[in-house]
């Protein structure tokens, strides 16, 4: 979906448009309101992860999926530089999905940074497991309501089909790698 020249309002609004939805069925379906789908589509905001999520379920397609380059014929990449990394973060949140065009995959790998003050927004949910570890910085790890504090070193495993979210209450950047299953969130 990843259409050269777009920007991600306008790829939603086109996917939207695709499978004949209107902004308020979306809406419904999403548990957004309308104003926010509008605002999103017209690229006047940068929807929180989560938000784009909701969107992307409507659709039935998953985040990488919408952030992916289109599939090249060719063998799948061995070496991704850091210039081809695909961001899908916002709001002072980046998420760089390591990614070789390989739909078929069975793991995602992400780098995150958080600025000060930042966060997933809302609590994240999708069948599947993730590990990371804070590489540097510190996050507050939010799972199903229990809130555990990393620093630096530190590690986690969750079942992602619990709640969670990742919320940086420090005054100094976190960085976090993480591997999550599926692969297409």
């Amino acid at each position: 979906m990843n259409e050269p020249g777009l920007a991600p309002g306008q790829r939603l609004a086109r996917l939207r448009q695709q499978l004949g939805l209107s902004q308020r069925r979306v809406a419904e379906l999403s548990g957004l309101t309308h104003s926010a789908i509008c605002t999103i589509e017209q690229d006047k905001v940068s929807p929180a992860v989560s938000t784009l999520q909701k969107l992307l379920k409507v659709y039935g397609m998953s985040l990488s999926a919408f952030f992916a380059e289109p599939v090249s014929p060719r063998r799948n990449r061995v070496v991704i530089n850091p210039e081809e990394l695909i961001e899908i973060g916002s709001r002072g949140v980046s998420f760089k999905l390591v990614h070789n065009g390989n739909r078929k995959r069975a793991l995602g790998f992400l780098i995150e940074t958080y600025a000060p003050g930042t966060s997933t927004g809302g609590h994240l949910k999708h069948q599947g497991e993730e590990t990371g570890t804070v590489l540097e910085g510190e996050i507050e790890l939010t799972v199903d309501g229990e809130v555990y504090s990393l620093k630096t070193g530190q590690s986690y495993v969750i079942d992602t089909g619990l709640p969670h979210t990742f919320t940086n209450i420090s005054d100094r950047e976190c960085r976090i790698i993480s591997a999550h299953t599926p692969a297409n969130l």
